[in-house]
Protein backbone atom coordinates (compact mmCIF):
# COMPACT_ATOMS: atom_id res chain seq x y z
CA UNK A 1 0.00 0.00 0.00
CA UNK A 2 2.80 2.44 0.94
CA UNK A 3 4.49 1.71 -2.38
CA UNK A 4 1.33 2.46 -4.39
CA UNK A 5 0.65 5.70 -2.49
CA UNK A 6 4.24 6.88 -2.96
CA UNK A 7 4.22 6.08 -6.67
CA UNK A 8 0.89 7.86 -7.17
CA UNK A 9 2.12 11.01 -5.41
CA UNK A 10 5.33 11.06 -7.44
CA UNK A 11 3.43 10.67 -10.71
CA UNK A 12 1.14 13.57 -9.75
CA UNK A 13 4.10 15.90 -9.15
CA UNK A 14 6.47 14.66 -11.85
CA UNK A 15 5.15 16.51 -14.86
CA UNK A 16 6.75 18.91 -17.34
CA UNK A 17 5.35 21.95 -15.51
CA UNK A 18 6.64 20.97 -12.05
CA UNK A 19 10.03 20.01 -13.51
CA UNK A 20 10.27 23.32 -15.32
CA UNK A 21 9.35 25.27 -12.17
CA UNK A 22 11.95 23.39 -10.12
CA UNK A 23 14.62 24.03 -12.73
CA UNK A 24 13.73 27.73 -12.93
CA UNK A 25 13.97 28.13 -9.17
CA UNK A 26 17.34 26.42 -8.64
CA UNK A 27 18.87 28.38 -11.52
CA UNK A 28 17.44 31.71 -10.34
CA UNK A 29 19.35 34.38 -8.46
CA UNK A 30 16.74 34.16 -5.69
CA UNK A 31 17.94 30.66 -4.83
CA UNK A 32 21.39 32.09 -4.06
CA UNK A 33 20.02 33.25 -0.71
CA UNK A 34 19.66 29.62 0.39
CA UNK A 35 23.25 28.55 -0.24
CA UNK A 36 24.79 29.60 3.08
CA UNK A 37 22.12 27.92 5.22
CA UNK A 38 22.04 24.93 2.89
CA UNK A 39 25.77 24.33 3.38
CA UNK A 40 25.37 24.59 7.17
CA UNK A 41 22.38 22.23 7.36
CA UNK A 42 24.22 19.59 5.34
CA UNK A 43 27.56 20.27 7.04
CA UNK A 44 29.35 20.83 3.73
CA UNK A 45 33.04 21.62 3.97
CA UNK A 46 33.30 25.04 2.32
CA UNK A 47 37.10 24.96 2.62
CA UNK A 48 37.20 22.44 -0.22
CA UNK A 49 35.52 24.76 -2.75
CA UNK A 50 37.51 26.19 -5.62
CA UNK A 51 35.58 29.45 -5.23
CA UNK A 52 34.36 31.60 -2.37
CA UNK A 53 30.85 30.54 -1.29
CA UNK A 54 29.57 34.07 -1.94
CA UNK A 55 30.51 33.82 -5.62
CA UNK A 56 27.89 31.18 -6.53
CA UNK A 57 25.04 32.74 -8.47
CA UNK A 58 22.35 30.12 -7.76
CA UNK A 59 21.70 26.78 -6.08
CA UNK A 60 22.39 25.12 -9.43
CA UNK A 61 25.75 26.86 -9.61
CA UNK A 62 26.48 25.69 -6.07
CA UNK A 63 25.33 22.11 -6.72
CA UNK A 64 27.76 21.80 -9.62
CA UNK A 65 30.69 23.35 -7.73
CA UNK A 66 34.26 22.31 -8.41
CA UNK A 67 36.80 21.56 -5.69
CA UNK A 68 40.29 22.80 -5.04
CA UNK A 69 43.04 20.83 -6.73
CA UNK A 70 44.31 17.84 -4.73
CA UNK A 71 41.54 17.81 -2.08
CA UNK A 72 40.52 14.43 -3.55
CA UNK A 73 43.75 12.39 -3.85
CA UNK A 74 43.62 9.83 -6.66
CA UNK A 75 44.84 6.29 -5.97
CA UNK A 76 47.26 5.76 -8.86
CA UNK A 77 47.90 2.02 -8.51
CA UNK A 78 47.44 0.49 -11.96
CA UNK A 79 45.42 -2.41 -10.57
CA UNK A 80 43.02 -0.22 -8.55
CA UNK A 81 39.68 1.20 -9.64
CA UNK A 82 38.59 4.38 -7.88
CA UNK A 83 35.24 5.79 -6.87
CA UNK A 84 34.02 8.11 -9.64
CA UNK A 85 32.05 10.25 -7.16
CA UNK A 86 31.58 11.34 -3.56
CA UNK A 87 28.69 9.13 -2.49
CA UNK A 88 27.19 6.47 -0.27
CA UNK A 89 27.55 2.82 -1.30
CA UNK A 90 23.90 1.90 -1.73
CA UNK A 91 24.45 -1.68 -2.89
CA UNK A 92 27.12 -3.93 -4.39
CA UNK A 93 27.68 -7.57 -5.21
CA UNK A 94 27.44 -10.08 -8.00
CA UNK A 95 25.21 -9.99 -11.05
CA UNK A 96 23.62 -13.42 -11.44
CA UNK A 97 23.63 -15.60 -14.54
CA UNK A 98 20.20 -14.26 -15.50
CA UNK A 99 21.70 -10.73 -15.62
CA UNK A 100 19.85 -9.57 -12.48
CA UNK A 101 21.14 -7.56 -9.50
CA UNK A 102 19.30 -6.31 -6.40
CA UNK A 103 18.98 -2.85 -4.82
CA UNK A 104 16.76 -2.26 -1.75
CA UNK A 105 15.18 -5.67 -2.27
CA UNK A 106 14.17 -4.85 -5.85
CA UNK A 107 15.51 -6.94 -8.72
CA UNK A 108 16.97 -5.00 -11.64
CA UNK A 109 17.72 -6.57 -15.00
CA UNK A 110 20.63 -5.50 -17.14
CA UNK A 111 18.40 -5.33 -20.19
CA UNK A 112 16.17 -2.77 -18.44
CA UNK A 113 19.19 -0.81 -17.27
CA UNK A 114 21.25 -0.90 -20.49
CA UNK A 115 18.57 -1.51 -23.12
CA UNK A 116 20.97 -3.45 -25.34
CA UNK A 117 21.03 -7.23 -25.67
CA UNK A 118 24.49 -7.17 -27.23
CA UNK A 119 25.98 -5.47 -24.17
CA UNK A 120 24.53 -7.46 -21.30
CA UNK A 121 26.07 -10.89 -21.91
CA UNK A 122 29.57 -9.82 -20.89
CA UNK A 123 28.29 -8.69 -17.47
CA UNK A 124 26.46 -11.87 -16.51
CA UNK A 125 28.10 -13.30 -13.35
CA UNK A 126 30.06 -10.05 -13.11
CA UNK A 127 29.94 -7.42 -10.38
CA UNK A 128 28.01 -4.22 -9.76
CA UNK A 129 28.14 -1.30 -7.35
CA UNK A 130 25.58 1.46 -6.86
CA UNK A 131 26.58 4.91 -5.54
CA UNK A 132 23.97 7.36 -4.25
CA UNK A 133 24.81 11.08 -4.34
CA UNK A 134 22.74 13.15 -1.93
CA UNK A 135 21.96 16.82 -2.66
CA UNK A 136 24.81 17.67 -0.25
CA UNK A 137 27.50 15.77 -2.15
CA UNK A 138 30.07 17.06 -4.62
CA UNK A 139 28.29 16.45 -7.93
CA UNK A 140 31.17 16.09 -10.38
CA UNK A 141 31.79 12.66 -11.96
CA UNK A 142 35.29 11.34 -12.65
CA UNK A 143 36.67 8.38 -14.55
CA UNK A 144 37.21 5.27 -12.38
CA UNK A 145 40.02 3.97 -14.62
CA UNK A 146 42.18 4.59 -17.68
CA UNK A 147 40.12 3.36 -20.59
CA UNK A 148 38.71 3.87 -24.06
CA UNK A 149 35.05 4.75 -24.51
CA UNK A 150 33.65 2.27 -27.02
CA UNK A 151 29.94 2.99 -26.59
CA UNK A 152 27.95 5.92 -25.21
CA UNK A 153 24.20 6.48 -25.39
CA UNK A 154 21.13 7.85 -23.58
CA UNK A 155 17.98 6.07 -22.38
CA UNK A 156 14.83 7.15 -20.54
CA UNK A 157 12.81 10.34 -20.34
CA UNK A 158 11.59 11.21 -16.85
CA UNK A 159 13.68 11.18 -13.68
CA UNK A 160 12.24 9.98 -10.37
CA UNK A 161 13.83 10.31 -6.91
CA UNK A 162 16.68 7.90 -6.20
CA UNK A 163 16.88 8.58 -2.44
CA UNK A 164 15.92 6.03 0.22
CA UNK A 165 12.18 6.41 -0.38
CA UNK A 166 12.62 6.38 -4.14
CA UNK A 167 14.68 3.19 -4.18
CA UNK A 168 12.38 1.48 -1.67
CA UNK A 169 8.97 2.47 -3.03
CA UNK A 170 9.63 3.79 -6.54
CA UNK A 171 9.18 2.02 -9.86
CA UNK A 172 12.77 0.84 -10.17
CA UNK A 173 14.17 4.33 -10.83
CA UNK A 174 17.71 3.11 -11.49
CA UNK A 175 16.63 1.37 -14.68
CA UNK A 176 13.70 3.64 -15.62
CA UNK A 177 15.11 7.15 -15.14
CA UNK A 178 16.85 9.21 -17.77
CA UNK A 179 20.42 7.89 -17.88
CA UNK A 180 23.68 8.27 -19.77
CA UNK A 181 25.55 5.03 -20.34
CA UNK A 182 29.27 4.84 -21.08
CA UNK A 183 31.04 1.55 -21.79
CA UNK A 184 34.82 1.53 -21.50
CA UNK A 185 37.41 -0.96 -22.59
CA UNK A 186 40.38 -1.46 -20.32
CA UNK A 187 43.88 -2.25 -21.60
CA UNK A 188 43.40 -6.01 -21.04
CA UNK A 189 40.23 -5.90 -23.22
CA UNK A 190 37.97 -6.22 -20.19
CA UNK A 191 34.96 -3.93 -20.04
CA UNK A 192 33.38 -1.60 -17.48
CA UNK A 193 30.09 0.23 -17.91
CA UNK A 194 29.35 3.46 -16.04
CA UNK A 195 25.68 4.40 -15.82
CA UNK A 196 24.87 7.97 -14.81
CA UNK A 197 21.27 8.13 -13.55
CA UNK A 198 19.26 11.37 -13.45
CA UNK A 199 17.06 12.30 -10.49
CA UNK A 200 14.74 14.86 -8.88
CA UNK A 201 12.35 15.24 -11.84
CA UNK A 202 15.02 16.95 -13.97
CA UNK A 203 17.28 15.20 -16.49
CA UNK A 204 20.36 17.05 -15.35
CA UNK A 205 23.51 15.26 -16.53
CA UNK A 206 26.18 17.16 -18.42
CA UNK A 207 29.25 15.62 -20.06
CA UNK A 208 32.43 17.67 -19.87
CA UNK A 209 34.70 15.08 -21.50
CA UNK A 210 33.43 14.14 -24.95
CA UNK A 211 36.60 12.38 -26.08
CA UNK A 212 36.99 8.60 -26.34
CA UNK A 213 39.95 8.45 -23.97
CA UNK A 214 39.38 8.72 -20.21
CA UNK A 215 42.15 8.99 -17.64
CA UNK A 216 41.63 7.78 -14.09
CA UNK A 217 40.50 10.63 -11.87
CA UNK A 218 39.81 13.19 -14.60
CA UNK A 219 36.41 14.87 -14.67
CA UNK A 220 33.96 13.49 -17.22
CA UNK A 221 30.75 15.30 -16.29
CA UNK A 222 28.43 16.48 -13.54
CA UNK A 223 24.94 16.12 -12.12
CA UNK A 224 22.68 19.11 -11.55
CA UNK A 225 21.01 17.40 -8.58
CA UNK A 226 21.56 14.45 -6.26
CA UNK A 227 21.67 11.27 -8.27
CA UNK A 228 23.08 7.77 -8.73
CA UNK A 229 25.99 6.10 -10.50
CA UNK A 230 26.13 2.38 -11.30
CA UNK A 231 29.34 0.59 -12.24
CA UNK A 232 29.26 -2.82 -13.94
CA UNK A 233 32.29 -5.10 -14.21
CA UNK A 234 32.82 -8.23 -16.28
CA UNK A 235 33.02 -11.64 -14.64
CA UNK A 236 36.34 -12.47 -12.92
CA UNK A 237 37.63 -8.94 -13.45
CA UNK A 238 37.64 -7.31 -9.99
CA UNK A 239 37.29 -7.87 -6.27
CA UNK A 240 35.85 -5.09 -4.12
CA UNK A 241 38.23 -3.55 -1.60
CA UNK A 242 37.68 -3.86 2.16
CA UNK A 243 36.38 -0.30 2.52
CA UNK A 244 33.35 -1.10 0.33
CA UNK A 245 30.46 -1.75 2.67
CA UNK A 246 26.76 -1.08 2.31
CA UNK A 247 25.95 2.38 3.64
CA UNK A 248 29.62 3.42 3.75
CA UNK A 249 30.54 6.84 2.36
CA UNK A 250 33.36 7.04 -0.16
CA UNK A 251 35.17 9.97 -1.71
CA UNK A 252 36.09 10.37 -5.33
CA UNK A 253 39.58 8.98 -5.90
CA UNK A 254 39.43 6.35 -3.15
CA UNK A 255 39.92 2.71 -4.18
CA UNK A 256 36.77 0.64 -4.60
CA UNK A 257 38.02 -2.48 -6.38
CA UNK A 258 41.22 -4.29 -7.28
CA UNK A 259 41.86 -6.07 -10.54
CA UNK A 260 42.13 -9.85 -10.35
Amino acid sequence: MKEKIYQSLIELTNGPYSSLMLKKFVTSRISKNLIKNYSKVYDINVNEFSRDIKSYKSLQDFFTRQLKENVRPINRRNDMFISPVDAKVESFGQIDKEAIFTVKGKPYTLIDLLGNEQVIDKYKNGNYIVFYLSPANYHRIHSPLDGTVIRQYILGNKSYPVNQLGLTFGKKPISKNFRMISELQYQNNKHVTLVKVGAMFVNSITLTNVTTTWKKGEEIGFFGFGSTVVLLFEESFISFTENIKKGHNVKMGEPIAIML
